[in-house]
């Protein structure tokens, strides 16, 4: 683990002159799984907001597979291999399974959405919208092709989750019930075989037998080698699937490690219980502090 896929560095995000993000500083190596956890209001999404490009920060860089990727725009972001999923799940209830998933492989077509480059060049962009509507009428064999790729990748995609979505593929999004939206919502995310993936939450919702259920899709992610970064409330299942977490308070990392470090580090217990009972706890059984913050 040795090649950096992600180096954040001294993020900051101000709202109203609140600190959010303060100075957070980070990376995340190739095939690693990071999880960033922390009490409510301590900055975790607004991280992943601003490494996703949600948000620009008001200092400090993110370099994301060597290029600094600072304030880019998420479109960008996702068509040079970094993807997420949202705290609040956003799929696109009018459209089917099928259709949510294949939404993830826009920024992969190149048959379907020639010259796309001259999108981001505002006199330009009439340009690949008028090709774009005259291959959706001819559709030569390119076009074809590509669609037969991608049906192949979104099948691929949904066997993932097993009966949960394959047979329900061609079910519109608002039908399913909210697991069966948020197992859309990853895969779709999945699609384009990101180099980094952003997880917010993505068990926000589910009862123990779901989580239990996406832990394990996630540890089959890891053993293929998918670099993650996590944000997660659930502890077990942090504890279980990471290589690493790092824990965020009032927009600060405050600490950092193992698993195994991070349970017995006295700040974390102290952040997670409050400073009497953290160092109550932390002087009596510190390795059983976060399975009690769990239920807080």
């Amino acid at each position: 683990m040795t090649d950096r896929v992600l180096t954040v560095t001294e993020l900051t995000k101000h709202f109203d002159g609140l600190p959010a993000v303060d100075g957070t500083s980070f990376e995340v190596r190739e095939h690693e799984v990071v999880s960033i956890i922390g009490p409510n209001g301590s900055g975790k999404t607004t991280t992943l907001n601003l490494l996703s490009g949600l948000l620009r920060p008001q200092h400090g860089t993110v370099v994301f597979d060597g290029t600094d990727i600072t304030g880019r725009l998420p479109d960008a972001l996702a068509a040079i291999g970094l993807t997420r999923t949202f705290q609040n799940g956003r799929v696109f209830g009018t459209m089917s399974i099928d259709d949510n998933v294949t939404v993830g492989l826009t920024p992969k077509l190149r048959a379907a959405r020639p010259l796309a480059r001259l999108r981001r060049i505002p006199v330009l962009r009439w340009i690949p919208l008028l090709a774009e509507t005259v291959v959706a009428l001819v559709r030569p064999p390119s076009v074809r092709r590509e669609e037969r790729e991608t049906a192949q990748t979104v099948t691929g995609q949904l066997e993932r989750f097993g009966d949960r979505l394959l047979p329900r593929r061609s079910q519109e999004a608002a039908t399913l019930s909210y697991a069966n939206r948020r197992r859309t919502e990853i895969a779709r995310a999945l699609a384009p075989s990101p180099r980094l993936l952003l997880l917010d939450e993505p068990t926000a919702g589910m009862n123990p037998a779901e989580t239990d259920e996406v832990m394990h899709q996630l540890l089959a992610l890891k053993r293929d080698g998918q670099t993650m970064l996590l944000v997660e409330h659930k502890l077990d299942l942090v504890m279980t699937v990471s290589d690493r977490v790092i824990v965020m308070d009032h927009g600060v990392i405050i600490a950092e490690g193992t698993p195994a470090e991070v349970q017995a580090d006295p700040a974390v217990i102290e952040a997670y219980l409050g400073s009497r009972r953290g160092r109550a706890v932390a002087d009596i059984a510190p390795s059983g502090a976060t399975d009690e913050g769990d239920h807080e």
